[in-house]
């Protein structure tokens, strides 16, 4: 299990990342620190209490994705803002198999593992964005985006 924090400079778009945490993804156990991490991060920019449940919840989907399907995988933590918008970008990427057909992955249901088939579906819900590049054979990258909402 590793976990490893970095520096990284401006990420294409709007978007400033200042601080990375990656953590390899290989074993159940994985999934656990991969979602710990998350929920600390969020936390530390400030989320509510619900969304650390979301944003922690949604982290455990896409990892226990990588494990079932890919065997291995990362996912990369960061924070970025945005104009005024302070929020946090996990990305799941691994070189597994890949998706032969995204929109029938992306349905409410659809398991080729035979679970209830509520995991990218379920995850893009609870995030705010949600992308997906998948290439048969050479892997998936997810890049989830969750902004913090601003109180007061």
């Amino acid at each position: 299990m590793g976990v490893s924090r970095r520096c990284a400079g401006e990420q294409r778009g709007a978007a400033i990342v200042a601080d990375e945490i990656r953590v390899a993804i290989d074993s159940e156990a994985d999934i656990v620190t991969a979602r710990q991490q998350g929920r600390a991060l969020a936390a530390e920019l400030g989320f509510s209490s619900g969304d650390l449940t979301l944003i922690a919840t949604a982290i455990s989907e896409v990892a226990r994705n990588i494990v079932a399907y890919a065997k291995r995988g990362e996912i990369v933590l960061s924070h970025a803002n945005q104009g005024s918008r302070r929020g946090i970008v996990v990305v799941a990427r691994d070189q597994g198999p890949g998706i032969p057909d995204i929109a029938q992955a992306m349905q409410d249901g659809h398991s080729t593992s035979h679970g209830l088939g509520f995991g990218l579906p379920g995850a893009k819900r609870l995030m705010d964005e949600f992308d997906i590049i998948s290439q048969v054979g050479k892997g998936t990258t997810i890049v989830m985006k969750k902004w913090a909402r601003r109180h007061g």
